[in-house]
C-alpha cells in the first residue's frame, strides 16, 4: 500500500501548482494554517471520538482523512436531512437538506479535533465557497461541521472565529455548524472511492493533489494509510 500510495503522489506533483492549493487565501499557499487556540482534552488510546464534516465531494474529503495518522475510520455519507432521502440520487438534487459528508472517528490519544480542523480548512476544501466545491455545485456540496458533542462545538465555533478574524483567507468562511440529528452511510461504491479509482479523471484532478497538499503541509500527520 505504501509504494502505491507512493507512486500516486509521485504522479500529482506533474500536476500544476495551481491544482495543488485547496483553499483561496491571502497569504501564500504554502503557509501553515495557526493550531486552534480552543481545543479538545486529550483522551485514552481506548476511547473513540468522532466528527462529521463536509466539504465538497466526499471521494476526497474521506481520502484526506484517511490518511491523517490517528484516524481510525472515516465513512463517506450524508447529514443534514432525513433517512427516507439519504440516498444519491436524491442528495444529488440539492434539495434533501443532506450534504455529503464524511464520519471520522479518531484515536483522541493521538488526535484531537483541534487538529482534524486544521487539515479540513487548509487541505480538504475551501471554506470561503458557498454551497459548491470547485466543480461541484449546489447545498449538498456545502462546508458544514456536524458534532455530537459540546465541546466539538466550542472547538468548532471558537476555531471558525480565529480563522476569521486571522485575515488568512481573501474572503469570509461561509462553513455552518450544526448538531448531528444523524448520519447515514452512504452506498457501497462510494467508500474508498479515490483508494480504488486513482484513475478517474476527477480524482486525478481534484482529489490526488489534496494528498500532496497534506504530506506537505502536515508531514508529521501524514500516512501511507491510517484508516479503514
Amino acid at each position: 500500500m505504501l509504494n502505491f500510495i507512493q507512486g500516486l503522489l509521485a504522479a500529482v506533483l506533474v500536476l500544476p501548482a495551481a491544482v495543488v492549493c485547496s483553499s483561496e487565501r491571502a497569504d501564500t499557499p504554502g503557509s501553515a494554517i495557526p493550531v486552534a487556540a480552543v481545543d479538545e482534552a486529550p483522551g485514552t488510546a481506548d476511547e473513540e471520538r468522532s466528527i462529521v464534516l463536509a466539504g465538497g465531494c466526499f471521494w476526497g474529503v474521506q481520502a484526506v482523512f484517511q490518511h491523517v495518522k490517528g484516524v481510525k475510520r472515516v465513512i463517506s455519507g450524508y447529514a443534514g436531512g432525513s433517512k427516507a432521502s439519504a440516498h444519491y440520487d436524491l442528495v444529488c438534487s440539492g434539495k434533501t437538506g443532506h450534504a455529503e459528508a464524511v464520519e471520522v472517528t479518531y484515536d483522541p490519544s493521538q488526535v484531537t479535533l483541534g487538529t482534524l480542523l486544521r487539515v479540513f480548512f487548509s487541505v480538504v476544501h475551501d471554506p470561503t465557497q458557498l454551497n459548491r466545491q470547485g466543480p461541484d455545485e449546489g447545498s449538498q456540496y456545502r462546508s458544514a461541521i456536524f458534532f455530537n458533542r459540546d465541546d466539538h462545538r466550542r472547538v468548532a465555533q471558537s476555531y471558525i472565529g480565529q480563522l476569521q478574524s486571522s485575515g488568512l483567507f481573501a474572503r469570509p468562511i461561509v462553513t455552518e455548524t450544526a448538531t448531528l440529528s444523524a448520519f447515514y452511510p452512504a452506498e457501497d461504491y462510494h467508500q474508498d472511492y479515490a483508494t480504488l479509482h486513482p484513475n478517474q479523471p476527477y480524482i486525478a484532478f481534484h482529489d490526488l493533489p489534496k494528498l500532496v497538499h497534506l504530506r506537505e503541509q502536515f508531514p508529521n500527520l501524514f500516512a501511507a494509510r491510517s484508516a479503514n
